[in-house]
């Protein structure tokens, strides 16, 4: 996660993802050498029950205990001086009370608890413009919208395209074939899982006016026109099985702007 100048590596809570942030070394090194600050959020044990499974709605769900620092940089919406951080299988209190440790007085941590229980935050809430946020409708409602948003222009967007057949296909036929036989190896991966429906609601804001989206979603195209945004279609075929979409898989660094409050 980059905020201001300083680059923060995110405890995850993910063992398959613990020593990840070193194939980004080489970037931090340049980053540290030309004046930015680099920290490191304390690297978590992940021993033990730290996520524990329960029963809601005859769905099963699962949620950090708050036994340690875990969270994922994707956890977090940066609004200028305002950083909106989500509650989830992905991120816990703990983990927002330590960035707000670290961030200090310039910046304000607030969390989110009831808009989306499983990880991320970038598939239901994406702030377009200052003023202007995009909201999971299926997921954010008048009732539980955070209230950071009051004074803001809310977007609530149900109308996503679904994942292909194809990729539907391929993962029930190809990567669950390889998860078990991974698992008898005692490896653990995250190939189980694709990315829900969502993930093509994944977008990009390069400025005020412009956004990067999936070429595969006419209807959330047509939205960002009728609210003077200009959208960028691309292709990004593999968001599904990746379980990242465009946002997710992008890391800005540099920024023509100032450090400004946009929720007061």
């Amino acid at each position: 996660m980059v905020v201001g100048n300083t680059v923060i590596e995110s405890p995850s809570q993910e063992r398959h993802r613990y020593f990840e942030a070193l194939g980004l070394y080489d970037i931090w090194y340049h980053y540290f050498d030309v004046g930015c600050r680099w920290i490191a959020g304390p690297k978590p044990k992940l021993v033990g029950h730290y996520m524990l499974t329960y029963q809601e709605d005859g769905q099963k769900h699962q949620k950090l205990t708050e036994d340690e620092i875990l969270f994922e940089a994707a956890n977090v919406v940066r609004m200028g001086k305002d950083l909106l951080y989500l509650i989830s299988r992905s991120g816990n209190y703990r983990g927002a009370k330590w960035l707000q440790g670290v961030l200090g007085e310039d910046y304000r941590v607030h969390t989110a608890a009831d808009i989306y229980r499983s990880s991320h935050i970038d598939s239901t809430v994406l702030c377009l413009r200052p003023g202007l946020v995009l909201l999971n409708g299926a997921r954010v409602n008048p009732q539980n919208c955070p209230k950071i948003f009051d004074r803001w222009e809310k977007i609530y967007f149900t109308d996503i395209q679904p994942t292909p057949q194809k990729t539907l296909e391929f993962h029930d036929n190809v990567r669950k074939k390889i998860y078990a036989a991974l698992v008898k190896l005692g490896i653990d991966t995250d190939l189980e899982h694709l990315a829900s429906d969502w993930i093509g609601m994944n977008v990009l804001s390069l400025d005020p006016e412009t956004v990067v989206v999936d070429e595969r979603q006419p209807a959330l195209i047509k939205t960002l026109e009728s609210h003077r945004l200009t959208p960028i279609p691309i292709r990004f075929r593999h968001s599904h099985l990746m379980k990242g979409g465009i946002h997710c898989s992008t890391l800005d660094t540099v920024r023509d702007s100032t450090l400004e409050s946009y929720v007061d």
